[in-house]
């Protein structure tokens, strides 16, 4: 198999978002994607791009990925996170999701960062021994915490 690991270029979110549409599925939120096409070439490759994102590409047919974009931490400094990290499952254990995290963290170290974070959903045992196995620390005593749009229109809402 020849993959190749590159940077996404805005003509490959078509793609992008078939796999981001897989992984909904496999983590039974299928109707949870609201992101388009479009929405991926504004947002990643406008003026001010708000991720970065690599690919996995193999016979011409992009079959895994991985997303990051800036944050900071308080603590640490400047920080990536890494939204996610997918490959088509007919590719899983080709090792094209190792030479994605590889490509991430070698980003990461060129940019200085002092940490690369991301969450794991705690019943998919695969992806957390490959994170772990990898050197990861997987903090199972912290739940993420998330408000969404009708959430915040509730919070302000109750302040007016």
């Amino acid at each position: 198999m020849d993959a190749v690991i590159r940077e996404a270029r805005a003509g490959d979110m078509p793609q992008v978002l078939r796999l981001i549409q897989e992984l909904a599925s496999f983590e039974k939120e299928e109707n949870a994607v609201e992101v388009t096409v479009e929405d991926l070439v504004r947002d990643g490759f406008g003026s001010s791009p708000l991720f970065h994102c690599f690919v996995a590409e193999v016979d011409d047919t992009i079959v895994g990925m991985a997303l990051i974009y800036p944050r900071y931490s308080t603590w640490k400094g400047p920080v990536i996170h890494l939204e996610d990290l997918i490959v088509t499952e007919k590719m899983r254990g080709s090792g094209l999701g190792n030479a994605l995290l590889t490509e991430v963290v070698k980003y990461g170290y060129r940019m200085g960062v002092k940490r690369i974070s991301w969450e794991v959903l705690d019943w998919n045992e695969p992806a957390i021994k490959f994170y772990e196995r990898k050197g990861a620390r997987v903090m199972r005593d912290w739940d993420v915490v998330q408000l969404n749009e009708e959430g915040m229109a509730a919070f302000l809402g109750n302040m007016m």
